[in-house]
């Protein structure tokens, strides 16, 4: 989730000219709209170009809500944003449709040339956007938010999308109570929910007539979670235990547990038995095809959705061959390694196989087990941090958690991810780990999803935005673009066996490449399933053979796959070109090559698209040679 000159950090001079541009836009309102727009007119180019970020954050919290709660966004002017969810109606799809295309339509309006080259970078990343956005409303399915979030769902209900899987940990996790008015804003989006839920279930019923579904195997795990959701009384609810144990803690009066019963028993259990009923009706002539080509103009969308993916322009064949020639330089180097410990019979898969199931390379499967699991997590979050001052000069707090995927959801939740930390400072990054079976991670693999997931990767990236938010224009952290996000990650990965965390864990090591290879697989199945036609066995088959993981993981991964296509060819394709980019920095700078120095420049830019990223390398690179 990278690599980057000065880009997105500005200078005194541009910092102070934020603030007085942010001066003249809030006495704007108090003017009348002709006088107003005037006002706007007359500033610097930079100033209204940062006049105009603001109105588009602005904008942007109003369509998406809980990323306002998401980022400690959801006080003061923001409040009304509390108690509210998205609208995932067709009036909700126009609004953000209408969003996407007014943004290009007035960043139309601005000079381009006479912006800094910083403020450029991030006008170029804007309106890559919203004209992925704009570019995905050629479909029924998708939805033009896309372009902000990095990746596209074709399906409003699955194993891990919809209000079931999302809206219970958000509100747990995320919704912050603090007093009365907060629990009173957590109950309103209670109710939201069964709203949400039956919003979902329209587009179920809509897509279903045009032939838009999930394939019959992401159907049945998604069922069988909205049936075990129902089955649970509602007083043992995440919906109702979150909010009680909250303010009785707290000591805010108020019926609030009996209150949320009743809003689940009365609402959201209705809503869920419609939206099962409707899922089940829609995919009960679901097929087992996995690729989205099967989808009408599947072929184009799998094309919009890799490129939204990848932020490249490179074809699903492409990608697909740079998936095979990575997967098998890095078995030669994994090889080496298994042989130097005198593991030498069978192929490098096979071997990797035998020692996944080796039961000392494991967790005991159970709570106990599980608590280990967690502990050692933060024992290599510990020892990272001691090597920060190496890979960067940023001084980050990067404060973070470890959380076990929720148990309700972990069936069909990724074996990994996290959440970037509140701006303000009152949630810190959420680390969460899938433990539905600690068998799913053999302890030499959990070093390296620590680096990607923790530090340096999803968790340091994130914690500049937030510790250094009132330098960067709130969009920055609005837009999610997958290949840098996940590229500088699985960068992160590599940084920290480049400073010697394996140096004296072999086996830790192997886990490393093995992770590596793992992304380098995935963009071989990805454009496997969805442009080459492959089957969700074929594409099982192959991960487990070639990276030596097992079934169930691989199935998981491959189901997560199938229903957002083109996201995980993001990994990768970010990770080369982080590492293109370091080399041509190398070059230019011969002894002036720093790489914290350079490693900061990624982080400092906010994240862009993979095509703006040679942009902010020039600057790095131009930045230094003046010194």
């Amino acid at each position: 989730m990278n690599e980057t000159p000065p880009t997105q950090t500005f200078s005194r001079r541009e910092v102070l000219l934020a603030a007085l541009s942010a001066t003249a836009v809030a006495a704007l309102p108090a003017l009348p709209g002709i006088a107003r727009a005037e006002a706007k007119d007359a500033l610097p180019p930079d100033a209204r170009f940062s006049a105009l970020l603001a109105d588009f954050s602005e904008e942007i919290l109003r369509l998406s809500p809980t990323s306002a709660t998401a980022l400690g966004l959801d006080s003061g002017a923001r409040s009304a944003h509390k108690s509210r969810l998205p609208d995932a109606s067709p009036a909700g799809d126009a609004a953000w449709a209408g969003q996407v295309k007014s943004m290009l339509a007035r960043m139309a309006a601005l000079e381009r040339a006479k912006l800094s080259p910083d403020a450029q970078i991030r006008y170029d990343s804007v309106r890559y956007a919203a004209t992925e956005g704009v570019n995905g409303l050629r479909f029924s399915y998708g939805g033009a938010a896309s372009g902000f979030y990095g990746g596209t769902s074709p399906f409003p209900v699955t194993q891990q999308n919809g209000a079931l899987t999302a809206v219970p940990e958000f509100l747990d996790s995320q919704h912050k109570i603090a007093n009365a008015a907060d629990a009173e804003a957590y109950l309103e989006r209670v109710t939201a929910m069964a709203r949400l839920l039956d919003q979902e279930s329209a587009r179920i019923a809509e897509q279903a007539g045009k032939g838009v579904m999930p394939p019959d195997f992401i159907a049945r795990t998604a069922l069988g979670q909205l049936r075990d959701y129902r089955n649970t009384p509602a007083e043992k609810q995440k919906l109702v235990t979150s909010i009680a144990g909250r303010t009785k803690e707290l000591g805010i009066d108020g019926a609030w547990e009996a209150r949320a019963a009743k809003l689940v028993n009365t609402l959201v259990y209705p809503a869920l038995e419609r939206q099962i009923d409707t899922f089940a009706k829609a995919t009960a002539k679901a097929t087992d095809v996995a690729g989205v080509h099967r989808l009408p103009d599947g072929a184009a969308y799998y094309e919009w959705a890799l490129q939204l993916g990848t932020t490249t322009t490179r074809s699903a064949a492409e990608i697909h061959a740079i998936g095979l020639e990575q997967n098998k330089m890095l078995q030669a180097r994994i090889d080496a390694i298994l042989k130097a410990q005198g593991l030498t019979q069978g192929t490098v898969g096979e071997r990797l196989l035998a020692l996944s199931k080796d039961p000392k390379r494991f967790y005991a499967d159970n709570d106990q087990g599980r608590e280990q699991l967690i502990a050692y997590c933060n024992e290599r979050v510990a020892a990272v941090r001691a090597l920060m001052p190496e890979i960067s000069h940023l001084d980050l707090k990067a404060p973070l958690v470890i959380k076990r995927v929720p148990p309700d959801i972990e069936a069909g939740a990724p074996l990994g991810y996290m959440n970037f930390a509140a701006l303000d400072g009152s949630r810190p990054a959420i680390y969460y780990i899938n433990l539905k079976s600690t068998t799913l991670w053999p302890k030499s693999e959990i070093a390296t999803l620590t680096a990607h997931e923790g530090i340096p990767g999803h968790t340091w990236q994130g914690a500049y935005l937030a510790e250094h938010h009132a330098e960067m224009p709130l969009i920055a952290s609005l837009m999610g673009f997958n290949a840098f996000i996940e590229g500088w990650a699985l960068y992160a990965e590599q940084l920290v066996d480049e400073f010697g965390l394996y140096a004296a864990d072999p086996f830790s090591q192997i886990g490393y490449l093995q992770a590596q290879q793992f992304r380098a697989c995935r963009l071989v199945v990805d454009t496997g399933l969805h442009a080459m036609k492959w089957t969700r066995q074929q594409a099982i088959r192959f991960l487990g053979e070639n990276t030596g993981r097992g079934v169930a993981a691989m199935t998981s991964e491959i189901d997560r796959y199938c229903v957002s296509p083109g996201q995980a060819c993001g990994y990768k394709m970010g990770h080369n070109e982080i590492l293109r980019q370091r080399e041509r920095a190398k070059l230019a700078l011969g002894g002036k090559f720093d790489l914290a120095g350079f490693n900061d420049a990624l982080v400092k830019s906010g994240g862009v698209p993979l095509t703006v990223l040679p942009t902010v390398i020039d600057r790095y690179i131009a930045g230094l040679r003046t010194i």
